[in-house]
């Protein structure tokens, strides 16, 4: 269970990174930040059912099919990890295309919400 604790702690410092870059008004950043810790807390999850992907796109995949579709989480939170990882991807290599304080911000609280969510239930587990 060591990979589900390292890969929380990841989650968080990425929020605080995440929070920063927001400060530091790098939006593109922000929003990358707050993709990867909500991607590091789906694979915690998708692990803890003994779970995984190769790919980005498999881990949002299986997000949805075996925690979403499942009722484990809202569907709120699939959406989410889906719409977040597009955007991230403009942040990252669009050019020409900028993410917004706004959207920055949106992003960084649903992550910050994402992460929460998958914490209690990974602590329900136990």
């Amino acid at each position: 269970m060591n990979e589900l604790k390292d890969l929380a702690q990841k989650s968080e410092k990425f929020l605080s990174t995440a929070e920063l870059a927001l400060e530091n008004e790098d939006y593109d950043s922000s929003v990358s930040r707050s993709y990867y810790a909500m991607f590091f807390m789906a694979e915690a999850a998708l692990w803890a059912k003994g779970l995984k992907a190769s790919s980005h796109k498999g881990v949002i995949s299986l997000f949805g099919e075996h925690l979403v579709k499942t009722g484990i989480f809202p569907k709120e939170m699939g959406k989410a990890l889906n719409d977040i990882y597009d955007q991230r991807l403009i942040g990252d290599y669009g050019v020409g295309f900028s993410v917004t304080r706004e959207e920055a911000e949106s992003t960084l609280a649903l992550a910050k919400n994402f992460v929460r969510q998958v914490k209690n239930y990974l602590g329900k587990l136990g």
